[in-house]
């Protein structure tokens, strides 16, 4: 397939390669090469051999001395003539053409000073980022005017304070309780979540206790934290959580299909589960079993799952109340979420995908609790348009997670309230956190290009420096995925991207803005596996994230991706980072 003119500016020292047949006499232009993303195919297969071949940039423009077919390499002897410039000797002329001289100044890295030779002698003096005495390089950049001392400032737009109180053990009863760190849940509960719907069945209350995870469970629907609003709103003022117990949600229908999409993570609970994962339990904690059976029918139909997360909500609920009575002064722990925007610093935007296709595809936005069903907004039926939530609007329990796909990739309610990215953004000092655009990923193409296009518009607006964009799962919503860095790339906006990949979810859509991908993939073969958040978003992922994004937004190039996925790409580059920390 033939190329561009843009393109083959953006590729001219990549070989030149007939993309058809041409004449003797034919002046070649960009409609006459080939593509150089297809090379490793056609060479693996044995139908190309690039070597001996000029680059783009030198054939453009010249006249072919003889006739060749398709994929033939464009070479010296093939040509009247080479233009354009080789990587090397336009190396030379950089090297000639400009000196680079650093002079630190205080502690703020020193000003960069760039003598261009050539053309008008331009002087450039830009001030390095804050990186240490004697730095030679800026800590991060952006493609905005990096501000002086004077006029970077940090502003607390946003406080919330959150008060931790221990579980030390959870307990059945009459009466639900929360005393001295044990907390009893009612288990006339189940009846009353019972009657919350008629498609529900049955519900069922247990406990998974820390001494004995050897059990058996259905499918896990979500985990979710325990936490509630003494006072303020979601976001801000103060925030009751509980320490050392979670709840989960499980379900099937009255035949024994479990409620599950894909995949389901039903068997053995500590096997299933992996402990840890930001979204999972923790291996020391108690699990509150809300187990929901719904009308057959239902598994797959919007009611059903949305049912069974309202039952489990009111169970959960109970449990909030108890919790609110506390007393500031019993709490074993505080903490302080403040959220600073570092006025000067670049700018930096979370776009963040989620499901959005109905059915076990939905999440709820902003509930009327943390991590609550009551109060929220589902984003289909918001028409998945972009949601703007401020940094402690995600931390404080924003996002109530309806979804049940393939259980290793599911972003649960827990994985919202202790999102890795959103945490890492917001304790850098080198940035401006915005907060997270939520943007839910539809059924047809064409409401994803609708969805996508907003996503363009708004960012556009927002006049930003740098973006992560991350998509939750694999495969269709790939589609809107790709679009949304497409929108925003083009804007010459650097930006990152992340999914899981590997090998079954690898991408099969893509453009010239996806050249910077973080894989959430661990599993050694690259394919989805039935553990609860196995391949999930967590801290390595978002160190990863955040470093290869501060790169673009230095201009650090980054390197082209592997032919096929590999495993030793992921542990090398989660080593470098680790050995960088130390």
């Amino acid at each position: 397939m033939s190329i561009s003119v843009e393109y083959a500016k953006e590729h001219q020292n990549e070989s030149a390669v007939l993309c058809c047949r041409a004449e003797e006499g034919t002046v070649l232009t960009a409609h006459s090469l080939e593509d150089p993303a297809i090379f490793d195919d056609l060479i693996d297969s044995g139908l190309l051999n690039i070597e001996g071949a000029l680059t783009i940039g030198q054939v453009i423009g010249a006249v072919l001395t003889k006739t060749a077919d398709s994929l033939t390499p464009v070479s010296i002897d093939m040509v009247d003539k080479v233009k354009g410039v080789t990587a090397e000797s336009a190396e030379e002329r950089q090297d000639e053409a400009v000196s680079m001289i650093v002079s630190p100044t205080s502690q703020y890295g020193g000003v960069l000073k760039l003598h261009i030779g050539e053309g008008k002698d331009i002087d450039i003096e830009l001030p390095l980022g804050i990186t240490g005495e004697n730095s030679t390089i800026p800590a991060v950049t952006s493609n905005a005017a990096i501000k002086s001392e004077a006029e970077t400032k940090d502003v607390v737009a946003h406080s919330l304070k959150k008060l931790q109180f221990s579980v030390k053990e959870v307990k059945l009863g009459k009466k639900t309780s929360f005393e001295n760190g044990i907390l009893t849940v009612r288990e006339e509960l189940s009846e009353e979540a019972l009657d919350s719907s008629e498609i529900i069945k049955d519900v069922k209350i247990d406990l998974i206790t820390p001494d004995k995870q050897d059990v058996y469970t259905d499918t896990m629907m979500d985990i979710c934290p325990i936490a509630v609003k003494k006072e303020g709103n979601l976001g801000n003022g103060i925030t009751y959580e509980m320490t050392g117990a979670v709840v989960m949600l499980t379900g099937v229908e009255e035949s024994g299909l479990q409620c599950a999409d894909a995949a389901a993570s039903n068997g053995i609970f500590s096997e299933k589960c992996i402990f840890g994962r930001p979204g999972c339990p923790d291996k020391e904690e108690y699990v509150i079993r809300i187990h929901v059976v719904i009308k057959d029918g239902f598994q797959m139909e919007r009611p059903g799952p949305m049912a069974a997360h309202r039952a489990a909500d009111i169970v959960t609920q109970e449990i909030r109340e108890v919790l609110r009575a506390k007393a500031a002064e019993e709490a074993q722990s505080t903490i302080v979420l403040d959220d600073v925007k570092h006025i000067g610093k670049p700018r930096v935007l979370y776009v963040k995908e989620i499901m959005g296709q109905g059915a076990m595809h939905d999440n709820l936005i902003l509930p009327s609790e943390p991590c609550g069903y009551s109060g929220a907004r589902p984003n289909v039926d918001l028409g998945n348009m972009p949601v703007f939530l401020r940094v402690n609007e995600v931390r404080d329990g924003g996002i109530h997670a309806l979804t049940c796909i393939t259980p290793d990739t599911k972003e649960t309610t827990r994985l919202y309230f202790r999102e890795p990215i959103v945490d890492l953004l917001a304790n850098d000092p080198e940035i401006c956190f915005l907060g997270v655009l939520f943007v839910g990923s539809p059924q047809a193409c064409t409401e994803k290009f609708y969805v996508s296009e907003r996503i363009g518009a708004t960012v556009e607006a927002m006049n930003i420096d740098g973006c992560i964009v991350s998509t939750e799962g694999f495969g269709n919503n790939h589609v809107d995925f790709a679009s949304h860095i497409e929108q925003i790339g083009r804007l010459d906006i650097p930006l990152v991207g992340t999914s899981f990949c590997g090998v079954q979810g690898a991408l099969v859509v893509g453009n010239k803005y996806m050249d910077a991908m973080v894989d959430m993939c661990v599993t050694p073969d690259g394919w989805e596996s039935d553990n609860l958040c196995e391949n999930q978003l967590t801290k390595e992922v978002a160190d990863r994230c955040v470093a290869m994004l501060k790169n673009k937004m230095m201009g650090v190039p980054t390197e082209a991706a592997l032919k096929k996925w590999s495993a030793a790409v992921t542990a090398e580059n989660v080593q470098a980072l680790q050995e960088k920390a130390i």
